[in-house]
């Protein structure tokens, strides 16, 4: 049997040829080779399959279904009249055009030539039964449809909205997934690129449109199926998933570890402060004003959100063309306009403490404990106002508690969050019959310039709006802090390319690098 020599029985041998050579030759002596252990081949590593997470218990309807990681899948099933981009702008998809009647209450769209997964054309029946259901109670699209006051079929490609009242941007909020019935019990059919099937009890998502050129996206997504809030965790911890999308900053955040990557995305959810203008001191509109510029948004953002905002003097996201920088610079953070401004009404510092006359500038401040991040900055932006001499009275309040304090005007001004529609409408806070008009604004002025940006479209729609928040700047009946992000969580390395919207954070799909 031959024998093999190892590194370690080879050495002396070595050395004592090495010794033998330098006694025979009289020359400086060779550096002693250094023996390298042969290398174990690396296994090449295993691509990690690309699978997303569902409810197979709840439903997969992206109209009439409630469960939010099932409609996270939606955008790869389905299209709707128009996509919104990253700045909220409508972007034509199964829309190929419209026109709108002179008084802006009737819009005709044209459809483009689409099929549905099964190969059946899409019709303006398919488009007009699905935004009727979308109009339906307990659809999450109801509200936004809240002005629509007919959908017709106008012809085999063209349908028809009427509204209650004027909205030019009402492609903004035709976002809304065009479905055609599968049967009962399964999911609807859709346009889009993949469409929902089975594998035994098993469903995933099968491509059904060609994949371009260059593109690595899957043909099949396995969806891994989830029954509890633990599961999508431990799921995800184990890479059993791949992405989440979750706000990190919300009342419920989960928590995910391990090595992420976070892809942030702008919403329209905003964070602001809206005073009492019906009694108390915030019923005077130069006290408001003063105060509007006394509140950190920056320090919010950076410190107690992490980032994950967008700080914004105006109530319109910045991501949106309708933000007008010029005059949210002129409405920034500044403790010195806050104390001259009230220094000019007569609410001066007197040892520290602001009074007028024998009053003391004292302010009910109310916030929702639900949710520990609006605490902190809430806890924040009152000791911000007390170092200018005013009394806060912080009431952190459970949500059933803090409702009640509003419903009945016991404030005097509160920390609140609403998701704003794509269009950025503020009349559920600022139209007297608003739903969240808690403040009690009722004011002409404004009301005209609500209903001029609502109807302003095109280039108009921008000067509309500033005309408008140039109003809210003087009267302060609100004051917006920032617009919150959304983040979709991936393995570190596993993806890249991710360009999510709030409506769709699979946007750009096929370029992602998987």
């Amino acid at each position: 049997m031959r024998k093999v020599l190892t590194g370690r029985s080879l050495l002396p041998l070595l050395l004592g040829l090495a010794l033998l050579l330098s006694a025979c030759t009289p020359q400086a002596a060779e550096p002693t080779p250094t023996l390298e252990p042969t290398p174990s081949p690396t296994p090449a590593p295993v691509p990690a399959v690309f699978a997303l997470a569902c409810y197979p218990s709840d439903s997969f309807h992206p109209i009439t279904g409630t469960n939010r990681t099932n409609l996270l899948l939606a955008p790869l099933v389905y299209e709707g009249l128009f996509s919104l981009d990253g700045t909220f702008t409508p972007q034509n998809q199964l829309c190929a055009s419209y026109t709108v009647s002179e008084d802006g209450l009737t819009w005709t769209f044209t459809l483009a030539e689409d099929t549905f997964s099964d190969g059946s054309p899409l019709t303006a029946q398919d488009v007009a039964s699905s935004l009727t259901l979308a109009m339906g109670e307990g659809s999450l699209y109801a509200q936004r449809l809240t002005d629509v006051q007919s959908v017709s079929v106008r012809s085999d490609t063209e349908v028809e909205v009427t509204l209650r009242a004027p909205n030019g941007a009402l492609p903004a909020l035709l976002d809304i997934p065009v479905v055609r019935s599968a049967g009962e019990g399964l999911p609807p059919l859709g346009t889009g690129d993949y469409a929902f099937a089975q594998d035994g009890e098993d469903w995933l998502l099968r491509r059904i449109s060609p994949l371009p050129s260059g593109s690595s996206a899957p043909e099949e997504i396995p969806l891994r199926s989830i029954r509890q809030t633990d599961d999508l965790i431990y799921a995800f911890d184990a890479q059993d998933i791949s992405l989440v999308s979750t706000d990190l900053t919300g009342t419920n955040s989960l928590g995910f570890s391990g090595s992420l990557e976070t892809w942030d995305y702008a919403t329209s959810v905003l964070l602001y402060l809206a005073f009492n203008t019906d009694s108390g001191p915030c019923a005077d509109q130069a006290v408001r004003r003063a105060l509007s510029y006394g509140f950190d948004r920056a320090s919010v953002v950076v410190s107690l959100l992490s980032r994950h905002a967008q700080e914004a003097a105006l109530p319109a996201s910045p991501a949106s063309p309708l933000y007008d920088q010029d005059l949210a610079d002129f409405l920034a953070f500044s403790y010195q306009s806050m104390e001259e401004g009230l220094d000019q009404v007569g609410w001066t510092l007197t040892d520290g403490v602001r009074t007028q006359g024998r009053r003391t500038l004292s302010l009910t401040f109310l916030v929702n404990t639900e949710n520990a991040a609006k605490v902190s900055i809430a806890r924040h932006l009152a000791q911000g106002l007390e170092r200018s001499g005013i009394t806060v009275d912080l009431q952190e309040l459970t949500w059933e508690d803090y409702t009640a304090a509003l419903a009945a005007g016991d404030f005097d001004l509160y920390l609140g969050e609403v998701r704003l529609t794509a269009d950025f409408d503020l009349s559920p806070l600022l139209s007297r019959s608003g739903a969240l008009n808690y403040g009690r604004w009722e004011d002409e002025e404004t009301e005209t310039l609500l209903a001029a940006f609502r109807a302003a479209s095109g280039d108009g729609r921008k000067d509309a709006a500033s005309a408008l928040y140039a109003r809210l700047a003087e009267a302060a009946p609100l004051v917006p802090l920032c617009f919150k992000n959304w983040s979709v969580l991936t393995h570190w390395g596993q993806l890249a390319g991710l360009t999510p919207t709030a409506q769709n954070i699979f946007s750009g799909f096929d370029g992602w690098t998987f």
